[in-house]
């Protein structure tokens, strides 16, 4: 039976948008939808303090921007970009088309085709995520969408210089300085000097999350987000020091974060603990960190390795690291993760920020029916059918005669029949 050694002082939120959000969000999506550029103009003045007479940065400005960032920081972002492509090729190469005459005459086949134009978000404010550039555009591009829009919001009124390098350098097609709502919304719905996409990528704050919840249907979305989560499953050969440092890795990313450790050694349980307290005393971001490991942290003691693994899979936390002796178990012990990261040498920052793999994962339970941003998600899965031959026909009409009208679909029955008729020139008893 599993006991906390620690218990979370705040119950997580399943859902981040409280009714004022919702009812924010809405207004600005209703009020873009009749103005806009006038609403894109007068909610990015309200919310940014910007209001150039173009959102949309030009060649010479993104130069200007890119020429101000350090050359070892462009070197980063290439490396990076660079294993982000090499995994997102990879996934695209599993995937295939395929056309096949499954029966004499009935041709059946599956293709993948991109979509066409993509939104893709990267947020500001406290973090500049440089790395979601990579992940929502690189991977768009190497589906093949020939049109990807990329919106994040101004710093202090200045252009971000390195978060539009890496949105340049990792291929998108479009740069605009606009955030927030009001970034979601135009690209969405359109503007008079925004075209409107077909989807929406990227995180972002409970204003983002909402505009992109609210959305959905009109175009499709990646994910729906919520705060970042991290759970680590250890045993007693866990460095509890090392266990402590990469819960608050990710801890930092926001107050609401949950950071969960289930062990089935006291020790180290107590010990991450006590490391914890110590490593928040000089942790720059302790201000955010802190409350998320206060409020949202725990600590559950486990009897044996499988229960600490059905734990696991029970929360279907977003990161899920493993700090056992054999890590490898995982992948046949645990199937609800956005991601797994395994061994001592795999840290989940390593997924957030270079190692290639997509940082845009399920949250709030959702890995249990659904993996993270991947290649796939920016792909059409559409089929096709041929059937070739008359007998064929007939064949598949009598079948279909049958199995319309035991549903009562007369229409679809007749249809059957007339091909069906036309292998002997017949004519359909109701023609």
């Amino acid at each position: 039976m599993a006991r906390h050694l620690k218990s979370a002082a705040a119950p997580t939120d399943t859902d981040s948008a409280t009714p004022d959000v919702r009812g924010v969000v809405e207004g600005v999506i209703a009020d873009v939808r009749t103005r806009g550029d006038a609403a894109v103009r007068e909610y990015s003045e309200k919310f940014d303090k910007w209001g150039p007479e173009s959102f949309r940065l030009t060649a010479g400005q993104i130069e200007e921007a890119i020429s101000r960032v350090p050359a070892q920081t462009l070197e980063d972002i290439r490396e990076v970009q660079e294993n982000v492509r090499r995994f997102a090729q990879l996934q695209k190469e599993s995937l295939r088309d395929f056309e096949a005459e499954v029966q004499p005459g009935i041709i059946l086949g599956q293709k993948n085709v991109p979509i066409k134009a993509v939104g893709a978000y990267v947020p500001g404010g406290r973090y500049p995520l440089l790395a979601s550039a990579h992940m929502t555009i690189v991977t768009a591009k190497v589906a093949g969408v020939e049109r990807v829009v990329a919106c994040t919001p101004p710093s202090q009124g200045q252009i971000p210089d390195a978060t539009v390098a890496a949105m340049h350098m990792a291929g998108a097609d479009e740069i605009y300085l606009l955030g927030g709502v009001q970034a979601i919304a135009a690209m969405a719905v359109g503007t008079e000097t925004i075209r409107g996409v077909d989807m929406l990528a990227g995180p972002g704050n409970a204003y983002v999350a909402e505009a992109k919840r609210q959305l959905f249907g009109a175009v499709g979305i990646d994910l729906f987000a919520g705060p970042t989560e991290v759970l680590i499953v250890a045993d007693e050969t866990a460095d509890p020091f090392l266990v402590a440092v990469d819960l608050l890795s990710q801890a930092e990313h926001g107050p609401d974060s949950p950071a969960i450790l289930v062990t089935t050694s006291a020790e180290v349980g107590g010990k991450t603990i006590k490391h914890v307290a110590e490593l928040l005393k000089n942790l720059p971001t302790a201000a955010i960190a802190d409350p998320a490991w206060r409020n949202h942290g725990e600590v559950i003691l486990a009897d044996s390795l499988s229960e600490a693994f059905e734990i696991a899979d029970d929360f279907a936390s977003e990161h899920v690291q493993i700090l056992t002796s054999s890590p490898r178990d995982a992948l046949v012990a645990m199937t609800n993760y956005g991601a797994l990261f395994l061994g001592e040498n795999t840290c989940v920052s390593y997924g957030d920020k270079v190692i290639g793999t997509n940082h845009v994962l399920p949250t709030l339970g959702a890995a249990r029916y659904t993996g993270g941003l991947w290649v796939g998600k920016y792909l059409k899965t559409l089929t096709y059918q041929e059937v070739t031959t008359l007998e064929a026909s007939a064949r598949l009409g009598e079948l279909c005669g049958r199995a319309a009208r035991a549903e009562n679909f007369e229409g679809h029955a007749r249809s059957g029949d007339l091909r069906a008729a036309r292998l002997d020139n017949s004519t359909p008893a109701w023609a």
